[in-house]
């Protein structure tokens, strides 16, 4: 009998939720043991309740005034320990497609492809392979070959010289506020933006806007 997988969903959207609920129900070897309508709630979550799967959108209500699950995200992910991430979206860009594989998510499913794809997906990545719904695989076999040097899992520093650039902050504020120097935060920057895929500033704004940040 296969091991069952205990799943967490996260999703502003009361339909969303319901949604997926309605896709698991029938499925005796996955039981969803919590759901979120905002990030805070899931971070709650998962403190409290151990999953094998979670199951986020990115868009919704964050911590700290966030408007994107991406940082939690991207702290779960980096534990020692952690339950496997499918991100359930409507993003298209290839660069930001490829942003949320390189910081650790091995599941990427399409709202559209939701129904025949989820639970697939959810399989998929609790027997620890990678999943990518029909739209995901098609936009990110329609985009250009990534550049040489690009890709790696940012630095956590990174990631957060990342988000206080896309919010606004110059770099020469961001090197005050982290105490280092400006040519450190242009490098960390410039280090960011290369392993997300991004090349341009409109590509940065653009990204950043598509996830919440601002």
């Amino acid at each position: 009998m296969t091991n069952k997988i205990y799943v967490v969903v996260a999703d502003d959207h009361d339909c969303v939720r319901e949604g997926v609920r309605s896709l698991l129900l029938d499925k005796p070897n996955i039981e969803i043991v919590g759901e979120a309508a905002d990030t805070d709630g899931l971070a709650k979550l998962l403190d409290a309740r151990a999953c094998d799967v979670v199951v986020s959108d990115i868009g919704m209500p964050g911590l700290d005034g966030d408007s994107s699950a991406v940082p939690l995200l991207r702290r779960l992910l980096r534990r020692k320990s952690h339950p496997h991430v499918v991100v359930l979206t409507m993003i298209e860009r290839a660069h930001m497609l490829s942003g949320l594989r390189n910081i650790g998510v091995t599941g990427i499913v399409d709202k559209r492809d939701a129904a025949s794809a989820l639970i697939d997906a959810i399989e998929a990545v609790a027997a620890g392979r990678i999943h990518l719904s029909e739209q995901v695989t098609a936009a990110l076999a329609a985009a250009e070959p990534a550049a040489p040097g690009r890709g790696g899992a940012m630095s956590a520093r990174e990631w957060e010289v990342f988000q206080l650039y896309a919010r606004g902050l110059a770099v020469h504020e961001i090197a005050t506020r982290l105490r280092r120097s400006d040519k450190t935060i242009s490098t960390q920057k410039r280090s960011a933006m290369r392993k997300l895929g991004l090349e341009t500033e409109a590509d940065l704004i653009g990204y950043a806007a598509q996830i919440g940040l601002i």
